[in-house]
């Protein structure tokens, strides 16, 4: 495929037939682990600010990009009461917000008690959700129960968005939902996944969230895992951040004339000339290392903890609060601690020898794992796909090994680096 933006490509992606895939099969992989024997100095100073609580993987939707293949509840999701002692648990590690997801959160019948225990421990309480079934007495029930914001999925026009959802009338519904919200005073947000079906749509969907009264827009890069992966053909390819980054710094610049705050996903990088202007306002005014295991981590709705809620659950899973204190996970399970002992030496390929190399150190963890079953080389890169540019060179990932049908899971691909295309063939 040529550029991203050109109208016959697309129109064929959104044309091709949808992959079957059944419903997801569960593993048998061992959901516990064992711990390390104790804490070292920076397992107790390193704490989350951030945790990302995906309450049930039952779902309303079945998106063609979802990474969790949501859809059917987890065997033994905890219950209300686990999830009431995991709220304080949480509160006492020293988490400061915790957005909930799914699946579809809302599903959840005891969401606002949830909710309600979230906002007693002091804690920010945050929803993500496609909005299928987000109504306004829903919707003023999640703001009675303290709710802070929701932030609602849109991932392009009509024909996009339904189509990626794989439901007709998917986006009308969220549209609804964010209006709903917004009635009931609760903060309005919305998220974005950009893939070659939704990049050309990009402007529009930031006119509809300010037309909506939006105040925040979360942009981040498919990734290819769970359902992503069975279609790999609408997956930006890591040459196509050449035509995705002009045009995300120019939303930004919209953004700020919206009043809409801008927030990049953390695979959304990397120290492009524009780097400035989507993390200018971090401390250091650029981005640096995964916060897996540092400042976030993820809970799946069985009570397995990660050190990002969209890491794969096999490999990085941490084990379970029904097993180990949510503290002697986070200190002591290896998979959490992962980010907090990488170095350069970990790393391989482009990162390897790139000049950002020790700031970066591959960013973002999950992008890199699910692609080639390993951290450590990412070419979801905005600086290494200019850099192989000026060479002549670019990046190009095939599907080797599919994935084979479970939440959180990954294909393999290989990654060719090639001459430029002349202009004219793909």
């Amino acid at each position: 495929m040529r550029d991203p933006l050109e109208a016959e490509d697309r129109a064929a992606l959104l044309r091709a037939r949808r992959p079957r895939v059944a419903l997801p099969v569960w593993s048998s992989a061992p959901r516990s682990q064992p711990l390390l024997a104790e804490a070292r100095p920076q397992d107790r100073r390193s704490r989350p600010r951030h945790a990302v609580w995906e309450v049930t993987l039952r779902c309303d939707q079945a998106c063609r990009h979802c990474g969790s293949r949501a859809g059917v509840a987890r065997p033994h999701e905890l219950t209300t009461a686990e999830c009431l002692d995991l709220v304080r648990q949480l509160a006492e590690l020293g988490v400061m917000e915790v957005t909930l997801i799914g699946g579809e959160a809302y599903l959840r019948p005891d969401l606002t008690d949830i909710i309600r225990a979230i906002r007693a421990r002091g804690m920010h309480c945050t929803m993500t959700t496609g909005g299928r079934g987000l109504d306004l007495a829903r919707a003023r029930a999640l703001a009675s129960a303290g709710l802070g914001s929701a932030s609602v999925s849109i991932d392009g026009a009509e024909a996009t968005h339904d189509r990626l959802r794989g439901s007709d009338g998917s986006h009308r519904d969220a549209v609804a939902a964010m209006r709903a919200l917004r009635d009931a005073g609760v903060a309005l947000t919305v998220n974005t996944q950009i893939n070659r079906l939704s990049l050309p749509d990009l402007p529009g969907i930031l006119d509809l969230l300010a037309r909506e009264g939006a105040i925040a827009w979360q942009v981040m890069l498919t990734v290819a895992m769970g359902r992503a992966a069975d279609e790999p053909d609408v997956l930006l390819q890591p040459y196509d951040l050449l035509a995705l980054f002009p045009l995300v710094d120019a939303l930004v610049a919209r953004c700020q004339e919206y009043g809409v705050r801008f927030y990049p996903g953390n695979n959304l990088g990397y120290f492009g000339p524009y780097e400035s202007r989507l993390r200018g306002s971090l401390p250091r005014g650029h981005g640096g290392s995964c916060g897996a295991g540092r400042s976030t981590l993820g809970i799946e709705s069985d009570g397995l903890v990660k050190g990002c809620p969209s890491l794969p659950s096999t490999e990085w899973g941490g084990g379970t609060i029904r097993d180990h204190a949510l503290v002697d996970l986070w200190e002591r399970a290896t998979a959490l601690r992962y980010t907090r002992d990488r170095t350069v030496d970990d790393l391989t390929g482009f990162c390897r020898t790139c000049y950002y190399a020790d700031t970066c150190r591959a960013g973002c963890t999950w992008t890199a794992s699910v692609l080639f079953g390993r951290p450590g080389d990412n070419p979801y890169c905005h600086h290494r796909a200019l850099e192989r540019d000026r060479e002549g060179l670019r990046e190009r990932l095939v599907l080797r090994e599919p994935a084979p049908g479970e939440p959180f899971d990954h294909g393999t691909f290989e990654l060719i680096v090639e001459p430029v295309p002349s202009k004219g063939t793909s």
